[in-house]
């Protein structure tokens, strides 16, 4: 199917990621799943959606837009690292900044975590996965997948802000003055919950090394 099926596959990853999350929509299916059933329903469909657009990608035409080299594996490698990282201290945390945020009336902007640092930590764990990965995918399909994953991982945070900002209306510019003065992430208080997440980043970098070959039919390692 070559660009017909990469065109398809792009099409379906920007409506499964727009359509649901709009407000009536997602109440809607709240209403009829719940919120946590609304969670894990999304995070499926963004996943398959993901799968097929990656899977597209290796079957749209080869056009090199730029050789490969030896360095350049060490990019993604490199970079994933702070990239789990960030996903270990963003996923199960009360965030009302984003979509998804695990208990948001619990949020505490005077705590808020690597929050303090960025009021969408997962779409920019998105945006440094796909900038990374653009490095060693010189042809013209792969730099469309992640360079589009880049945009839309910019695009998103606007767009998340601005949904936000109508429903919490003032409350919105209130947590995000708090969060921002706020006590941020600070690494050297070594504590146990903070221990947790980080040996949960640890593992899932070596779990996405372990698989990478699996799902992608290439090592990650140079």
């Amino acid at each position: 199917m070559g660009w017909t099926e990469f065109a398809a596959a792009a099409g379906f990853f920007f409506v499964s990621h727009s359509v649901p999350v709009r407000r009536p929509i997602r109440e809607r299916i709240a209403g009829w799943i719940g919120g946590r059933g609304f969670i894990l329903a999304y995070s499926a469909l963004s996943l398959a959606a993901l799968g097929w657009l990656i899977v597209a990608a290796d079957r749209a035409p080869y056009l090199q837009l730029w050789p490969w080299a030896p360095w350049q594996p060490y990019v993604p490698l490199i970079v994933m690292a702070p990239v789990c990282l960030i996903v270990a201290l963003s996923v199960a945390r009360p965030n009302p900044f984003c979509f998804g945020g695990a208990n948001n009336d619990a949020f505490d902007p005077a705590r808020p975590g690597i929050v303090g640092w960025t009021r969408h930590p997962l779409l920019m764990a998105l945006g440094l996965w796909a900038g990374a990965h653009i490095v060693p995918n010189g042809d013209l399909a792969h730099v469309l997948l992640f360079g589009t994953f880049a945009v839309f991982a910019l695009a998103g945070q606007r767009l998340v802000d601005r949904r936000k900002r109508r429903e919490l209306g003032a409350r919105w510019d209130e947590l995000d003055h708090a969060r921002r003065h706020g006590r941020s992430l600070d690494f050297r208080r070594f504590g146990p919950r903070f221990a947790a997440r980080l040996l949960i980043a640890m593992v899932l970098y070596l779990v996405f090394v372990a698989i990478h070959p699996v799902l992608f039919g290439v090592s990650p390692l140079p």
